[in-house]
């Protein structure tokens, strides 16, 4: 089932052209890759897809329906979360405190309960007491990833989620966004570490400067000229 489908998307700040009739589908229970250089559009994209910025044109739609005009809290509550770039725990709240807090959010919830389970599932327990604004860049992306998960989504944004991540961490991280995909979650995610993206995507959707420009499995991708020229590397 195609749990996010993005139609016909422009987006245009000051007569500059940030995305050109962008279209992308992501299905549920598969992990699919947005890459591009910096300034592609990516980030403008999960924007349009989370109500943050308003399109030009285009559409878009979660579960079939069309969100387009949706607020971002509606959005939400149809099963959308995401994660951003920059890390904004509650940092004067502990780890599991953070977890609870979204956990809150789903009707008929057992908030610790939830929490002191997706702890133990991205093996993050032992910091539950901790305050989130002392944790290592890495260990506060799990919490992020936590805390999204806690409102039991649909489809789950990931803006650079291994950004500061060691290799062990990284390696962690993968193998939950591939147990996540398991539970039929559809995952959107936004990642510079090409490995990790060949790794767990099914598909990979390409932006350079706010058009798409190839999409496919990795082994396309990877094999692809226009992308090897654009962010790859240099085309033979």
């Amino acid at each position: 089932m195609t749990a996010l489908e993005v139609r016909g998307v422009g987006v245009t700040f000051g007569g500059r052209s940030a995305l050109r009739d962008v279209d992308l589908a992501a299905e549920a229970g598969t992990i699919t890759g947005l890459i591009g250089p910096n300034g592609a559009g990516k980030t403008t994209l999960f924007n349009v897809v989370c109500g943050l910025q308003a399109p030009d044109r285009g559409r878009v739609l979660l579960g079939g329906h069309d969100v387009t005009r949706l607020a971002p809290f509606k959005r939400a509550r149809r099963g959308l979360a995401r994660t951003f770039q920059r890390l904004e725990p509650f940092g004067l709240l502990s780890v599991r405190e953070n977890v609870r807090l979204a956990a809150g959010l789903r009707s008929g919830a057992d908030p610790g309960r939830r929490a002191d389970e997706l702890l133990d599932r991205l093996g993050i327990d032992d910091l539950g007491d901790v305050r989130a604004d002392r944790l290592p860049t890495g260990l506060a992306r799990m919490v992020e990833l936590a805390r999204a998960l806690a409102t039991d989504p649909k489809v789950l944004l990931l803006d650079e989620p291994a950004s500061g991540q060691d290799e062990e961490e990284t390696a962690r991280f993968a193998s939950v966004l591939r147990e996540v995909a398991g539970d039929g979650v559809a995952v959107l995610l936004v990642e510079h570490d090409i490995q990790l993206v060949m790794d767990v995507c099914e598909t990979i959707h390409v932006l350079d400067l706010g058009t798409m420009l190839a999409s496919g499995p990795p082994a396309a991708i990877q094999a692809d000229p226009a992308v090897l020229s654009a962010y790859l590397g240099t085309a033979s």
